[in-house]
């Protein structure tokens, strides 16, 4: 994700700087530190080459694109990014990779 110059990421000196998205929050919930105004109470966690992993809202970034091909554990449980971003089950185990990754 690109961080948009705003008056919030340019003070906190994010502003077009390119990280990689690990996820979302909520953060009346969590309590994360978000870098700008999140109406939706939504934000993006964002970890950039070196450090850090910081908390932005939706106003502040810039979708650039998927990594096809990321995969991601959840209890025994195994998805793949799609080239449209969307994750899919592959079929496997928590025993090892997984088989028969769809196509990216």
């Amino acid at each position: 994700m690109r961080i948009l110059p705003t008056p919030e990421t340019i003070t906190a000196g994010f502003a077009n700087r390119v990280g990689q998205c690990l996820g979302f929050t909520t953060p009346s919930v969590t309590g994360v530190e978000v870098i700008g105004a999140s109406e939706d109470d939504f934000a993006f966690s964002v970890l950039f080459d070196g450090g850090p992993q910081v908390w932005f809202a939706p106003s502040a970034v810039e979708p650039l694109g998927f990594e096809p091909g990321q995969l991601a554990q959840i209890g025994d449980k195994t998805f793949v990014r799609s080239a449209n971003g969307d994750w899919v089950e592959a079929p496997g185990d928590s025993k090892g990779p997984p088989r028969d990754i769809p196509e990216r």
